[in-house]
């Protein structure tokens, strides 16, 4: 129980955070050379967060991990191809609860990676296969480096979001701004990552602050160019509802269809939680790196995305872990 609540402490104090930025993005936007170096400290904060992150991945975990190669094509195909496939077949039922612009971050979101540390917490409190989530989460992180781009490039089209086309100065910027790093991450394992295992509570304030200031660079300047005003409230009820239900629907084809193919109770549920999340913390920051910028159409939708998973899974967690409970 008390890991459960360790969950929900952590939750709590990211989702504060993201309130707090969003609020300050609406009532204090930074504009003129303010917000040209809130732009450059937001990007030295992504470097720094994808440099940090391959100094924590061990590579034992994903080599472990990897063994169990049924579950990590299962988790690789709901993330990478369920969401990307389904999602534009259900156009015609979610555009119009949404409108065009916010549809096309729903896009953006299924294009995305997992996330790492709520589906390894998720995992762990409910019981599953906490090796196979590590090795999932992670893989699924780094591989969104390189199917993220692609499959941005396949699916959006031209419209108010920018240009869909995804060429060699896209992947040079994202090799630079988050692969380099994390490479370079990697081969500082040796000297630094029992510095960073000594210090998970700062790690863990760096990882969540820049996220905030990648909410906060990206609100205000939506208020600054009065994107609120545009925006009708009506599409902003209807995105909730379009995550609740997209969400429920992954829940459903990753249980069921892992209990078809086989797979026992612990791996039924670290493929729910890994195979139907997506990244907050790696999806804002490649969107600068695709698209050049932060564009509220397309981030408004993955912060309603991530919180209705937070809250769903948190539910499922409490669920599993109390049967696990109950038969033991």
């Amino acid at each position: 129980m008390s890991s459960f609540l360790n969950i929900f402490a952590k939750a709590d104090r990211f989702t504060v955070g993201i309130v707090i930025s969003v609020i300050l993005g609406l009532l204090l936007p930074c504009e003129g050379s303010v917000a040209t170096g809130f732009d450059w400290l937001t990007n030295a904060a992504i470097v720094l967060l994808f440099y940090l992150y391959g100094v924590k991945l061990s590579r034992e975990s994903v080599i472990a991990g990897l063994l169990n190669w049924r579950l990590q094509l299962m988790v690789f195909g709901f993330t990478f191809i369920f969401f990307p496939l389904v999602m534009p077949l259900l156009r015609p039922l979610f555009e119009p609860l949404v409108g065009a612009s916010l549809f096309m971050g729903l896009i953006y979101v299924a294009c995305l990676p997992s996330t790492v540390q709520s589906s390894i917490a998720f995992t762990a409190v409910a019981g599953g296969n906490v090796p196979a989530a590590v090795c999932s989460a992670s893989v699924s992180s780094l591989l969104g480096v390189f199917l993220t781009p692609l499959l941005v490039g396949l699916l959006f089209t031209h419209t108010q979001q920018g240009s869909s086309e995804v060429g060699l100065d896209t992947f040079l910027k994202i090799s630079f701004q988050i692969l380099l790093p994390f490479i370079l991450g990697q081969f500082s394992q040796r000297r630094l990552q029992q510095w960073v295992n000594e210090h998970k509570a700062l790690i863990k304030w760096n990882d969540q602050g820049t996220i905030w200031l990648v909410i906060y660079t990206s609100f205000s300047g939506a208020t600054a160019n009065g994107y609120w005003n545009m925006l009708e409230s009506k599409y902003l009820l209807g995105l909730i509802l379009v995550c609740a239900v997209f969400l429920c629907l992954t829940f459903a084809a990753t249980w069921y269809s892992s209990r078809w193919m086989g797979f026992n109770r612990q791996d039924r549920i670290t493929i729910v939680f890994c195979g139907s999340k997506k990244s907050l913390a790696v999806g804002a920051p490649m969107m600068m790196a695709i698209f050049g910028e932060l564009d509220n159409n397309l981030l408004l939708p993955l912060m309603v995305f991530h919180q209705v998973q937070l809250m769903a899974c948190a539910q499922l967690a409490r669920l599993w872990q109390k049967q696990s409970e109950q038969e033991s």
